[in-house]
């Protein structure tokens, strides 16, 4: 395995060496940490979870059984490759699935390495890894599995779940959105400017599912705001961000196209505020904040899913649940305020996949908290104990004996057996004794 690291570092310039490690770093310690809480709870969630008996199943016992699914198909991404790839394939393995994975051609190096790896290390009767694009995608699309587990965008979202539906197959989407930022003027500016940066620019440059996409900041506060962003900015990547070895790439030209179309849009090229170079040869874009983009600009209505975060400043600080509430559901929604009567506002009034007050992005990082979307921005969730629920199927089972006949559940029927059943179904077992008083 050490081998094969070495080689895939000797295609990375030596000055982006100790940035991809601090990458893989995070990628794999999650990755192990995972498999540690495994390890250590896996046989209590295994166990039957007693449930309560209704006074029509009285004598009797009840729990629920975790069983396996059966065939899952994992389809990962490809920002972090092989925490996106191997934490699912976990809690499936652990819910005692078999299971195909499908990493991401966009990283075809890492995509090549977990093959080489689940090949020679785990039991290929279990785990298979098949490698491919868009072909060998709809292929696998096409068989008939028991869960599909996808992390992507939401457009191919809508694709697998279509695949799915033709064989009524359940699916896990883990998708994205435009995650939205709340800034108050009552914050520690100086931490919240160190918390945005490096929840937008240091996950991947922008190229992660819970990075802020868009700021709503009140117009008084924004100039504030922005200049202290701009000092963030330069003590973490310089005065030449584009050479800086703590900055990560876009991850294609393709990509490289698409952000640079929605930073050209005339719509929005005037309101760069700080940032904007590029280079293409080496993949570059600089962090860059935007200043009132208007709503019909190319970024404000699909993903940035990169370096650019457009601020938009409001009247009042409350008027952001109303714009946050006309756009669907994101996958995360940030809030920075000492104002205790706006969080509870705003975390009662607006609906996401997962939420933070006072930073960003370390939802992810607690296997505690379910992760995953709610409506566009996903269906289902995992990590921790979740991941295990999602790749089980939760089987009731009620035992009885032979004992503890109730003779009013049995025909011929009449008015008094009528009436005690209903009650005795309601759980109402005062009003099942009524029932039996009053029809003497």
């Amino acid at each position: 395995m050490g081998s094969m690291f070495c080689q895939l570092f000797r295609t990375i310039p030596r000055k982006e060496t100790t940035f991809i490690m601090l990458q893989l770093s995070v990628d794999i310690s999650m990755l192990k940490s995972s498999c540690k809480l495994i390890l250590k709870k896996l046989k209590r969630w295994m166990e039957p979870q007693k449930a309560c008996v209704s006074i029509t199943s009285i004598p009797g016992s009840a729990e629920i059984i975790s069983e396996p699914l059966g065939v899952v198909l994992v389809i990962s991404a490809w920002n972090y490759p092989f925490l996106l790839a191997m934490d699912p394939v976990l809690g499936a393995i652990a819910a005692g699935n078999a299971v195909v994975l499908k990493p991401s051609e966009v990283s075809p190096s890492t995509s090549s390495l977990l093959a080489s790896l689940v090949s020679d290390y785990l039991d290929n009767s279990a785990i298979k890894v098949v490698e491919g694009a868009v072909d060998e995608t709809t292929m696998l699309l096409e068989q008939k599995w028991d869960k599909i587990f996808y992390t992507g965008c939401t457009r191919v979202g809508r694709v697998v779940m279509t695949a799915a539906a033709k064989h009524l197959t359940p699916v896990v989407l883990e998708l994205g959105g435009k995650c939205p930022l709340v800034i108050d003027s009552k914050t520690d500016l100086k931490v919240t400017s160190k918390r945005v940066a490096v929840g937008k620019w240091g996950s991947n440059n922008g190229q992660a599912c819970v990075a802020p996409d868009y700021i709503i900041t009140t117009k008084s506060f924004a100039p504030k705001l922005i200049e202290s962003l701009k000092q963030t900015l330069t003590s973490f990547f310089g005065d030449k961000p584009l050479l800086s070895p703590d900055l990560s790439r876009i991850v294609n030209t393709n990509h490289f196209s698409r952000l640079t179309k929605l930073l050209d849009d005339q719509r929005a090229f005037g309101k760069i505020v700080h940032g904007g170079e590029r280079d293409e040869k080496l993949l570059m874009i600089a962090p860059t904040i935007l200043l009132d983009v208007p709503a019909d600009a190319l970024m404000m209505n699909e993903e940035i899913f990169g370096p650019l975060l457009p601020i938009i400043t409001v009247d009042k600080i409350e008027d952001s649940i109303d714009i946050i509430k006309s756009h669907p559901k994101p996958l995360a929604a940030y809030l920075f305020s000492n104002d205790k009567k706006l969080e509870k506002m705003f975390v009662k009034q607006i609906s996401a996949g997962g939420m933070i007050v006072n930073d960003t992005v370390l939802h992810l990082t607690n296997p505690s908290l379910p992760f995953g979307g709610v409506g566009d921005s996903g269906i289902g969730a995992y990590h921790g104990k979740h991941s295990f629920d999602a790749f089980s199927h939760k089987k009731p089972v009620l035992h009885r004996c032979f004992i503890g006949e109730v003779w009013a559940r049995y025909p011929p029927y009449n008015a008094m057996k009528l009436k005690f059943s209903s009650s005795a179904v309601a759980g109402d077992i005062f009003g099942a004794l009524l029932s039996l008083v009053r029809c003497r």
